[in-house]
């Protein structure tokens, strides 16, 4: 399956001054295959390293920081073969188990920067946020890989025709049936199997919707074992009471996240370490409060009120225990609010992916506008509707207020805009949300058109 990141890697192996690259990203997003994948196909050999539960090669980096030690002894010693500068990629995986190995990218910048070296780890995030690992500050590249976009996902199950047509189209043009008909199918699915690769590698073998959820329950199953592994003891009942709730909080009318639904009488102070955790070992976003959408968006949150999602739609909606019936339907009146969150969770993955960084915005008046996000220098609202409903009273209010260049109506409504006062308002179909950036671009050229 093909992955968007891979053209990523190709830059990073070009670049003119190319340091170590840390790549990290949540467990089983598929970090470990794309870098054997990226290594076997632009390398003429690559040196795999593994440092969880490996006491031999750790010992490699507790002498000192020689880095022409370190690769002899890592070529000669551990792996049996020389590992060459320039036509060896070298990878680090699950780093986080050897602080020293982090450690000693600084030096391999400095001292052989012709040595392609990828470190990867699923809890890398944890274990920086944890301050207890000296961090090569400046002398690493980094990179963030996500489970499968909704776009990968419709390539992988042979929908690349249609992601081909509708590029094809101008973005002002409405999208015929023959494109929206089997993208809203294809969302469902998405919904229902989500982006992490092994389910949905098992979709496309399969298409069988009880092998995917067999999964799913596996992969879920496993990060609650994380927990018990690699957090400290004393975090363990505060993580899975946090995982557990997560669900809920996303299914009540106003989805903040509140610390006493997860235990009765609980404050932050007794679980904002352990939902760090989760955040660092890339399980969940939280989705911060501006009341205040000024550039720089991220100086502006409240650090107090947040909403948290998690990193794969398709596990939210396994861990919900919404029946992949329900999601296919689509017209249960008991699934409203639910879908709702679904819908959110989504396009706040999408947006992730895409490098663009999201909060919410709301009023003192209670008008709560979805998402706001920043991208070459415009503040960017967006409204997700979870059908073709696209009444969208909080994006007017905050139109009107603060009158941005650009908005954005989500939904299963088809293409089209409007302009209020003196902003451009698009409707984007929830299936091409991975086209938002095209829009946004448009909007600098017919402005820099205009300014001539």
């Amino acid at each position: 399956m093909e992955r968007y990141i891979t053209q990523e890697l190709i830059r990073w192996k070009s670049k003119l001054r190319r340091k170590p690259l840390l790549l990290t990203g949540v467990r089983q997003c598929g970090k470990t295959y794309i870098l054997n994948e990226f290594g076997k196909n632009h390398f003429e050999d690559v040196a795999y390293f593994n440092f969880e539960g490996s006491e031999a090669l750790a010992a490699v980096f507790e002498y000192d920081f020689d880095v022409e030690r370190i690769v002899d002894e890592l070529g000669s010693v551990i792996r049996g073969k020389k590992i060459v500068p320039g036509e060896t990629l070298v990878i680090f995986d699950e780093i986080q188990s050897c602080p020293r190995a982090i450690t000693s990218l600084k030096y391999f910048c400095e001292n052989m920067r012709e040595l392609h070296i990828v470190a990867a780890g699923s809890l890398l995030g944890v274990a920086l946020r944890s301050g207890n690992t000296s961090f090569p500050v400046g002398k690493v590249d980094r990179m963030n890989m996500y489970p499968m976009t909704f776009e990968e996902f419709v390539a992988a199950d042979q929908g690349g025709n249609f992601l081909e047509g509708i590029k094809k189209l101008g973005i002002e043009r409405e999208i015929s049936s023959i494109y929206t008909r089997p993208m809203e199918k294809y969302l469902k699915l998405y919904y229902i199997v989500g982006g992490m690769p092994e389910v949905v590698q098992m979709w496309v073998d399969t298409h069988d919707f009880k092998q995917v959820e067999e999964l799913q329950d596996s992969i879920l199953m496993d990060y609650s074992d994380d927990f018990i592994k690699h957090a400290p003891l004393s975090e363990h009942a505060k993580l899975q009471m946090i995982w557990k709730s997560i669900p809920a909080q996303l299914a009540r009318d106003n989805n903040k996240f509140v610390f006493s639904h997860v235990k009765k009488g609980a404050r932050s102070k007794d679980l904002e370490d352990a939902l760090e955790w989760l955040t660092g070992a890339g399980l969940v976003y939280k989705l911060h409060l501006t009341s205040t959408p000024e550039l720089p968006l991220s100086g502006n949150l409240d650090a107090t009120y947040f909403k948290v999602y998690m990193a794969d739609v398709g596990l939210l909606r396994r861990k919900s225990g919404v029946n992949y019936r329900t999601i296919l339907e689509g017209d249960n009146e008991n699934y409203i609010l639910f879908k709702g969150a679904l819908a959110e969770n989504y396009v706040l993955t999408e947006l992730t992916a895409m490098g663009l960084d999201a909060c919410f915005w709301r009023s003192k008046a209670n008008a709560e506008l979805d998402f706001l996000t920043e991208y070459e220098g415009l503040v960017i609202p967006i409204e997700c509707k979870s059908a073709a409903n696209t009444k969208a009273k909080s994006l007017s209010v905050f139109c009107g207020r603060y009158r941005p260049k650009i908005a954005f109506k989500v939904s299963l409504k088809n293409v089209g805009d409007n302009m209020d006062k003196a902003t451009h308002i698009w409707s984007l179909p929830l299936y091409c949300l991975f086209r938002i950036k095209e829009y946004i671009h448009s909007e600098w050229n017919q402005n820099e058109i205009e300014m001539n």
